[in-house]
């Protein structure tokens, strides 16, 4: 169980969370299928699967499939719109946040408007939720080949359209390209905090039929096989701005997500691992505070981005 004597409670850009636990969007749904695998109001916080204004298909099958160290896919951002998720999880999700688990609503799209009309429903149609996350940054919806935020003038051109839409803390999801300067574009235009990475692109090629082994020919790697660069590119967005981070890519165990507090990140998100780990969460939130423990601090903010060079 939790250490005692540690104070675990961290502030991700006004998301005031009990521990600095955090689930990916994408892979932990809206929450509910795990509550048979541990009480998810134990987490700090839980970053619902993206939503658009109106609802997704997402991409055909195959969607996913394993690579070494971790897993690709091409879901698309399936999703059944912003209504049609708080229809299904809207009562569930309520529940959590009056149990101590903070709910963060991400909005998906493939356009400024777009963005600028899921955030006006999240707005709103969930008045229980504690943040809204903005994710700009998913290859399986780039259009052209271009990412939405893969530029800081892309990144802060949408981020300037949704800021003044939202009232509640604002957090936005940045790709794994040219980090700091669209870390630096993101906080200029209101960002309270900011997300990364999301996926790394790559390929897999069934070398028997020479297709690829997804419907698309690339989709998004994650897993522990991206989790050393998600550290650097952790640390080097820490250096760039003084907005707080939430940390993710190939966390799996409470060692993974203390190597990103320690490179900068206020919180941790855990993704993948929820795929063959359903409790893995929970038990990092243990050994989080165990490690605080041991490393003689009595609040785990003393930790964050207590590396030495």
């Amino acid at each position: 169980m939790a250490e005692k004597n540690v104070s675990m409670a961290v502030d991700l850009g006004g998301v005031c969370m009990q521990n600095p636990v955090n689930t990916a969007s994408g892979t932990f749904a809206f929450g509910s299928v795990f509550e048979d695998f541990f009480d998810v109001s134990r987490l700090g916080a839980i970053t619902l699967k993206g939503c658009s204004a109106e609802p997704w298909p997402g991409n055909p099958a195959p969607r996913m499939c394993e690579v070494p160290s971790g897993m690709m896919n091409t879901v698309g951002l399936a999703n059944p719109g912003v209504a049609g998720m708080v229809e299904q999880y809207g009562e569930y999700l309520a529940g959590l946040e009056g149990r101590g688990c903070r709910v963060i609503v991400q909005a998906a799209g493939h356009s400024v408007d777009e963005y600028v009309a899921a955030v006006e429903l999240i707005e709103e149609l969930c008045p229980w939720a504690s943040g809204v996350e903005m994710n700009i940054s998913c290859p399986n919806i780039a259009r052209g080949g271009v990412l939405v935020g893969g530029t800081p003038e892309s990144a802060a051109e949408v981020v300037r359209a949704v800021r003044p839409r939202v009232r509640r803390p604002l957090l936005v999801k940045m790709a794994p390209v040219r980090v700091p300067e669209i870390a630096r574009a993101c906080e200029a235009e209101g960002a309270d905090a900011l997300s990364l990475i999301n996926t790394i692109n790559g390929m897999s090629i069934d070398v028997r039929t020479r297709r690829s082994r997804l419907s698309k020919p690339t989709g998004g790697v994650s897993g522990p096989a991206i989790h050393a660069i998600a550290v650097r590119m952790v640390w080097e967005a820490a250096q760039a701005v003084k907005i707080p981070i939430n940390g993710m890519g190939g966390i799996a165990t409470w060692r993974d997500a203390a190597e990103m507090i320690l490179a900068g990140a206020t919180s941790v998100t855990v993704g993948t691992a929820n795929f063959y780990d359903p409790a893995c969460a929970a038990d990092i939130v243990d050994g989080l505070s165990a490690w605080a423990a041991e490393q003689g601090v009595t609040d785990i903010n003393e930790l964050i981005g207590a590396f030495e060079c």
